[in-house]
């Protein structure tokens, strides 16, 4: 592969495939691409590869994988379908959705057999509505497996580093394996093992690298494409490089790009003679297009790596391509946390599974009052963050915990441990009371409320029941609980323990769920419904499967991976 760090001049004239935006998508696409002898250009606006996959943790949601047999037997495609038919129902192209049912065994396996990217099952990682006909609790979620980032040798310094509050001890890369292993470390020899062994190498990486070299989650995959395209000497990577222009060229799929240099410096064309394939990441930092369709929300609670300014989607537009419709919602939704980094930039942290629906915690809006269901799904949580805020405030909501809660599980950026407390309350990103009456005036709220609210949610917990919101009732939301809890729901126990504490949340987006209309092969559609010859979008830049309803872990990453795989088969034919 052929590295060129700042700028286009140096590039060929002509490319088979020419795929814009080098995260998890567009780096599968690229490496689908070379398997079939292709030559490839990969065109990537900032400095690094990755984008938001590299950020997030790496998990690829494809029923029927290679290893969905290993942890659930007894999973078929026709209950995947039912599934999603049930679940998402309409709200997208079941045509599209079909598609992906149908390839992602072959995708997965491709990828397995022919390159350095490697998959896990993890033993339990349930759909998420999993209440609903169709869902498992396993085998449809696969991981990749942890990454030596020491065979990049120079270009290890290309994938984007993850989000320092997910890591711990300076940089330390963990995923839920280790994190369960150094919480444990102290009651499991086993544990014990695990967490000396991972301490040490980053001990060890610290000494001779400038981060640590044993990747784990999005970088993890990020790496293993890297380290695939490595091999093949028809790929070029341009970074800080941005499309100017597009235009198709007479009739059939070859299209004419232009393109710049982000920093200035060269301008000059290159000939896509197959295929190009938009992979940009979504509309989202897209000022225009996210007041559009995402209303007044600001882009500080958007934790999605800053690639994606949806730049090229004005380019893209000319061509005829047209968004999506149908989608029960633009976005993907997390609740975020906001705090201010010692360098001036801004940290957003998503609260996906390490917080909220421990026992302990409670979520309450601007008045005192619950709203929610603090376990369900980040996406539906996100969801009726904005949906309570047309009548309520609940914009920032609260999320608060008791003493022992937040040493058990931390809270957001706190670590579990409860340790260094005093940096987060300084600068006001941690709210700290003595009492509950305390905590209300300092959230500006009437105490007589929150103490009602936190009475009635207690008297809930010691029965393990919660008529009000149904917490913790079923099996997704059973396991974002504490397996070890004594109470009779592993979501629900009291707020009992002085001091208690609280965090504002926001509704951070994700990702996006509206992008350009496909078919079956990720081929883009005009407004007449009719595929553009030579254009495909991939990831978050297609038009979601899943219709803006998150059914599962992974349901951008999966179909990404199988629609690259997809459009390439269809481009070279």
């Amino acid at each position: 592969m052929k590295v060129l760090r700042n700028g286009p001049e140096g590039l060929a004239s002509e490319y088979d495939v020419v795929i814009v935006g080098a995260g998890g998508a567009g780096l599968s696409a690229a490496l689908f691409a070379a398997l079939e002898g292709a030559s490839v250009l990969i065109v990537e606006r900032t400095s690094h590869v990755g984008g938001t996959t590299a950020w997030s943790a790496g998990t690829s949601w494809v029923p029927g994988n290679p290893h969905s047999a290993k942890v659930n037997p007894s999973d078929t495609l026709e209950a995947a379908r039912t599934y999603l038919n049930t679940v998402v129902g309409s709200r997208s192209d079941a045509a599209v959705r079909e598609a992906f049912l149908a390839h992602g065994q072959e995708a997965v396996s491709r990828l397995e057999r022919d390159t350095h990217v490697h998959y896990r099952p993890y033993p339990k990682h349930p759909d998420y509505e999993s209440d609903q006909p169709g869902a498992v609790l396993a085998g449809r979620a696969i991981e990749p497996l942890p990454f030596d980032a020491r065979v990049l040798g120079e270009h290890m310094d290309l994938v984007r580093e993850p989000i320092p509050e997910f890591t711990v001890l300076g940089g330390m890369m963990v995923d839920r394996t280790d994190i369960n292993h150094l919480l444990g470390m102290r009651h499991s020899w086993a544990s014990l093992r695990h967490a000396v062994r991972i301490l040490l190498r980053h001990a060890w990486d610290r000494l001779r690298h400038p981060r640590g070299t044993r990747w784990v989650m999005g970088n993890a995959l990020v790496g293993r494409l890297l380290h695939s395209l490595m091999s093949h000497a028809r790929v070029t990577l341009v970074l800080q490089t941005e499309v100017t222009g597009l235009q198709a060229l007479a009739q059939g799929p070859a299209h004419q790009l232009h393109l710049r240099g982000v920093e200035g410096g060269a301008e000059l064309s290159v000939r896509a003679s197959k295929a190009v394939m938009t992979a940009t990441g979504g509309f989202n930092r897209h000022p225009l297009r996210r007041h559009r369709l995402l209303g007044e929300l600001p882009l500080d609670w958007c934790p999605g790596a800053p690639g994606h300014t949806g730049a090229f989607h004005d380019v893209f537009e000319s061509t005829g391509a047209s968004y999506g419709q149908g989608a029960a919602s633009h976005a993907f939704w997390a609740p975020v946390s906001l705090r201010d980094r010692a360098d001036g930039t801004q940290a957003v942290f998503p609260h996906f599974v390490m917080d909220r629906a421990k026992p302990g915690t409670l979520v309450v809006d601007g008045e005192g009052h619950r709203f929610l269901n603090e376990s369900m799904s980040y996406h539906r949580f996100g969801l009726a963050m904005r949906a309570a805020q047309k009548d309520r405030p609940s914009i920032p909501a609260f999320l608060l915990a008791d003493a022992r809660a937040i040493k058990a599980y931390g809270l957001g950026m706190v670590r579990p441990g409860g340790h260094g407390l005093q940096a987060f309350i300084d600068d006001d990103y941690l709210i700290q009371a003595h009492s509950l009456d305390d905590l209300a005036r300092q959230l500006q709220m009437d105490p007589n409320v929150l103490r009602n609210t936190v009475r009635q949610f207690n008297a809930h917990a010691v029965a393990g029941h919660d008529p009000d919101f149904h917490r913790g009732e079923t099996a997704y939301q059973q396991n974002l609980g504490d397996a070890s809890w004594s109470g009779p729901n592993p979501c629900l126990g009291e707020l009992a323990q002085a001091p208690f504490y609280a965090v504002r949340l926001y509704p951070g987006d994700i990702g996006a769920a509206t992008g350009w209309s496909t078919n079956a092969h990720a081929q883009v559609l005009g407004a007449d419904r009719q595929p553009l010859a030579g254009l495909y979008a991939l990831g978050n830049d297609m038009q979601s499967i899943m219709g803006g309803v998150y059914p599962a872990p992974g349901i951008t990453l999966g179909p990404g991976m199988v629609f690259a795989h997809l459009a390439v088969r269809h481009a070279l034919a």
